[in-house]
């Protein structure tokens, strides 16, 4: 992977874990990188499950691609958390 995909993935990383804890109720206890760490995790998967779904070639923005990514990153997030709040 090339410098600018990688400063790609974390830029769009960055908005998807920050989406992901703007979905959930109430205020998550993690840092930053934790929500970029996750948001970028689940722009990657998100991106193979709408391949997989067949919704990843969208013509225009891939709205259905960022709902996918959005709602994993909130279980992402969700999951640290509580990670987080049992240790």
């Amino acid at each position: 992977m090339e410098s600018s995909g990688v400063i790609s993935a974390i830029v769009i990383g960055t908005v998807i874990g920050t989406l992901g804890r703007l979905v959930l109720p109430g205020r998550q206890h993690i840092g930053v990188l934790w929500t970029i760490t996750v948001g970028v995790a689940a722009a990657f998967v998100g991106s193979g499950v709408a391949g997989g779904l067949g919704v990843a070639d969208a013509k225009g923005v891939g709205w259905i691609e960022w709902l996918i990514q959005t709602g994993l990153a909130a279980v992402g997030v969700t999951a640290l958390e509580r990670v987080n709040a049992h240790s």
